[in-house]
């Protein structure tokens, strides 16, 4: 869904001019297109409709309540890695038998919660959790739901920030001792093994990668088999990148094709149907990232020796991507001019160098009071944010075609007193 256009020189979400919003509501402010988080679930939940599947979406992502309330309400699962996420997820009505736990350092009380709750399994990371585990669950006198995750050595070639399949990663334990991870946790008297699961890497636009992980998780879990572990399922993770998308073309200096989660599903599924396991996927940023974007209003025009500043209101608080990854995301203004590009760096007002949204970037030329969005700013905006500075975190705006409604009031500095 092109859910954000230009309709006379004006940018619009949806059916509503979102210079309209911001004079309204104000700005920093994340605006989203409710429609096109439901196109991007249910493309995906159909990408893997020829087999048993749940898609259990990423909630770190964004977990504001009513994308949760709005993926339960479709049908998807979630893949949480904290108690807060649970306890978000299961008040939002997802099922708690299609709730994912990871996380590598997850609390007892944590894990108490989530035994207690039913979840469909905990993402096991280390021995070290698994054994805490195994004795949580005995003390209940009950017994938890594993799916080990095993670390693959896939190299995806992202950002070393967001890779996460790799040996020399934190995450899961390596395929080569994994095996007898699982002969250990069979024989366990508080653990239940009910899958495998593997998580590669983030922002992934190769389908080769996804291809080779299932390779490996097929082999794995007929190795299982032959050892009689029973697996139900095999979680493949999630990963899936997104189109940064080039509202205004003469703009753009990324642009990268993008696999459709069709095309991801039949790679996917051509490797892991013949063991007849459930398959859950994890999408996060490939449901929500095209849905959102960061509305701000520019404050100063500044000019160095060598370069032009266009200072604006959003900061690296409101929207760290492109500090922390040097992320990249198309910056457009509300009213479209024609005219003369110029490159510039847009900064925010924080007290640090590293506060930027973008560098050296094509823009057209604006002045103060003028509105711009940083585009695909739906994954990973809001969730990262931080009251760094004593700054209020942005009001959340979702519409849907000619309705809008807040979903997160701004904050205020007097709420915190």
């Amino acid at each position: 869904m092109d859910s954000f256009k230009y309709q006379n020189n004006e940018l619009y979400c949806e059916d509503v001019k979102i210079k309209d919003l911001a004079e309204k509501y104000g700005t920093p402010l994340y605006v989203y297109s409710k429609n096109t988080i439901i196109d991007k679930f249910k493309a995906t939940d159909e990408a893997f409709s020829s087999v048993d599947h749940t898609i259990c979406y990423a909630m770190k992502a964004n977990s504001n309540m009513e994308f949760l309330k709005l993926i339960a309400s479709i049908g998807g699962g979630g893949d949480v890695v904290s108690g807060g996420e649970l306890y978000l997820a299961l008040k939002a009505g997802i099922p708690a038998n299609k709730i994912v736990y990871a996380s590598v350092g997850k609390t007892d009380d944590e894990m108490k919660f989530a035994i207690e709750s039913g979840i469909l399994a905990f993402n096991v990371e280390s021995e070290p959790e698994l054994d805490v585990l195994n004795e949580v669950a005995q003390k209940m006198g009950k017994k938890a739901p594993l799916a080990i995750r095993i670390n693959p050595d896939i190299d995806v070639h992202g950002h070393p920030y967001i890779s996460t399949g790799k040996s020399i990663n934190k995450f899961g334990i390596d395929i080569n001792t994994a095996y007898e991870v699982f002969l250990r946790a069979k024989e366990m008297d508080g653990i239940e093994i009910v899958g495998v699961h593997s998580h590669i890497g983030s922002q992934i636009l190769n389908l080769d990668y996804f291809n080779a992980s299932a390779k490996k998780l097929f082999d794995f879990v007929t190795k299982l088999r032959e050892a009689g572990i029973e697996i139900q399922h095999v979680d493949i993770g999630g990963g899936l990148g997104v189109h940064y998308p080039d509202v205004i073309e003469e703009y753009a200096e990324e642009r990268k094709e993008v696999p459709a989660p069709a095309e991801l599903a039949a790679r996917v599924i051509e490797v892991l149907k013949p063991l007849n396991c459930e398959i859950i996927f994890e999408p996060g940023r490939s449901i929500v990232g095209e849905a959102g974007a960061l509305i701000t209003q520019t404050n100063y025009i500044k000019y160095s020796r060598d370069t032009k500043f266009i200072v604006v209101d959003g900061g690296m608080n409101d929207l760290i991507r492109p500090s922390l990854y040097e992320a990249y995301h198309q910056i457009v203004p509300l009213t479209y001019t024609d005219g003369k590009l110029e490159k510039a760096d847009v900064v925010g007002p924080i007290c640090e160098t590293g506060d930027f949204l973008a560098k050296g970037r094509n823009l057209p030329q604006v002045k103060r009071g003028d509105y711009l969005a940083v585009m695909t700013a739906g994954a990973y905006g809001y969730s990262l944010a931080s009251n760094y500075n004593t700054r209020p975190r942005p009001a959340e705006i979702w519409v849907d075609g000619d309705k809008v409604e807040v979903i997160r009031e701004r904050e205020k500095v007097e709420d915190w007193i």
